[in-house]
């Protein structure tokens, strides 16, 4: 991801990597993400691994702590490593962008019309701020 397209409100296509946040994500999915916009509780986010500041992490935005941090997780909770159990909560400024959108790639065999319809219903999946989910995912 390029700096520059980091601004306020700008989009940018990121991958998935790893399987911290299966089910919601898998490796190789690709998400549309807003820089700047407004996080909410259950929001997918990108953010700037704290300790680690080169690296970037999708997690799932679950609590706003006092002070301002934000308290995520990954949503599988067979590979919970590498989100706030281990570093606490995010300094809101590390949190870089929302997920907007999630889009599986389209398999090279997919080349008819017919299979190219049936990957756009099931690929494409906007991804919206999921309360119930930070709930559960609190409740771990």
């Amino acid at each position: 991801m390029v700096d520059r397209a980091r601004r306020r409100g700008r989009f940018e296509v990121v991958e998935v990597a790893g399987p911290s946040m299966v089910p919601t994500l898998v490796d190789g999915d690709r998400l549309l993400v807003r820089y700047g916009g407004a996080v909410r509780p259950g929001a997918v986010v990108v953010l700037r691994h704290p300790f680690q500041q080169d690296l970037l992490v999708v997690k799932r935005a679950v609590e706003r702590r006092p002070g301002g941090g934000w308290w995520v997780l990954g949503d599988n909770p067979y590979n919970a490593s590498g989100d706030s159990t281990d570093y606490g909560p995010v300094p809101g400024e590390l949190v870089l962008a929302t997920a907007v959108l999630r889009f599986r790639p389209l398999a090279g065999g997919q080349l008819s019309l017919r299979a190219r319809l049936s990957w756009a219903v099931s690929a494409l999946r906007p991804l919206r701020a999921d309360s119930s989910a930070s709930r559960r995912l609190r409740a771990r």
